[in-house]
């Protein structure tokens, strides 16, 4: 007791009895933040949920928490004071202590709300309308909320703040010399996410088809893409805003195109015939585009025609496509038996 006279010189030796009073007095807090603080909490939480509050719920039951721990550190600190007979919220050489840790807490909670929203953005978007930019936001707001803190602890104990931040701005300037490549990715992700062109569960490609996948993720230098053979692929966000990216879940239809070469021998009143039929076959077919359908001729060369055949398949399901071509190819076979049309020995499909 003597070692902490320096500290708190009014400081008495507690008795046996004020020892167990206070322990009581511990144990008795535990056990209501345990079972009375905690149920209300939680009865809170479900209460709100019932109402369609999702979003003051969440608030609520990610500040648990951080209220359990500042109740029990009330309870601590009351207890230490009617062991010490020193009312430690208000000693000037402990209020500093104490309130750092309330503030601590406070902040904590907010931090913990940031943190889940992080892992689950979606739950802050609405059906109609998606913010992309909201993992951006949440990260930044996590770092934001630790410097926060950090100075408002600082503020108590009268440290140098304006010293600090003078210092940080200098080293700063050094600092962003050295990884301009990283912040050339961090607002690249920045333009990504102003222009708005895709969001977490988007299926996307380049143009040149070396990057393709459903968007899993989208951070500060990078986002996160799940190829087809489930691979994960962290793609820089430069990379991403230097080249045209194609946003296959926004697509209505598929474009099917492939090329039929016929011999220029064939008669053009049969050949005529032929890609008419050809054209009603697609049209009767059940989940092809009526408006847009392209069977012709549309290049001569010395020994044969080339046959552009184009249409569209209502669908974004690229399964669902190849079935229809597939369907649509067994067809033009069946009308190129049918009017005993000669193929060229030349062919070239794209689809």
């Amino acid at each position: 007791m003597d070692s902490m006279k320096w500290l708190l010189p009014n400081l008495t030796a507690p008795t046996w009895m004020d020892i167990t009073v206070a322990v009581a007095f511990c144990v008795f807090g535990w056990l209501f933040q345990h079972f009375v603080l905690k149920k209300i909490i939680t009865s809170s939480v479900t209460f709100l949920k019932k109402r369609q509050r999702n979003f003051q719920a969440t608030v609520l039951a990610q500040f648990n928490n951080a209220i359990r721990y500042a109740f029990m550190s009330a309870v601590v600190v009351l207890s230490l004071s009617n062991l010490l007979k020193i009312f430690l919220f208000t000693h000037f050489a402990t209020k500093n202590f104490v309130l750092s840790i309330m503030v601590f807490f406070a902040f904590k909670g907010i931090y913990d709300v940031l943190h889940y929203y992080t892992k689950q953005p979606l739950q802050l978007n609405n059906d109609e309308e998606r913010n992309v930019l909201l993992p951006f936001f949440l990260r930044i707001g996590k770092v934001l909320v630790m410097i926060l803190a950090m100075f408002t602890i600082a503020s108590f104990w009268d440290f140098n703040i304006n010293g600090f931040l003078t210092g940080i701005g200098l080293t700063g300037v050094a600092i962003a010399f050295g990884i301009r490549d990283t912040l050339a990715h961090v607002f690249g992700g920045m333009s990504v996410a102003l222009d708005n062109p895709f969001q977490i569960g988007d299926w996307i490609a380049t143009e040149d088809q070396k990057i393709e996948g459903t968007i899993e993720d989208i951070n500060l230098r990078s986002t996160l893409i799940q190829t087809g053979d489930k691979g994960l692929v962290y793609v820089p966000n430069s990379y991403l805003v230097n080249r045209p990216i194609y946003n296959l879940s926004k697509r209505e239809k598929r474009k099917c195109e492939l090329f039929l070469y016929v011999a220029a021998e064939n008669e053009e009143e049969q050949l005529r015939s032929a890609l008419s039929t050809i054209h009603q076959q697609i049209y009767l077919h059940a989940n092809t585009e009526k408006e847009m359908i392209h069977v012709y001729i549309d290049e001569f060369h010395q020994t044969s025609y080339r046959v552009l055949v184009r249409f569209f398949v209502a669908t974004n399901d690229t399964a669902v496509m190849l079935s229809v071509r597939q369907d649509v190819l067994f067809a033009i076979r069946q009308v190129v038996s049918e009017y005993d049309i000669v193929l060229a020995e030349e062919t070239d499909d794209d689809c």
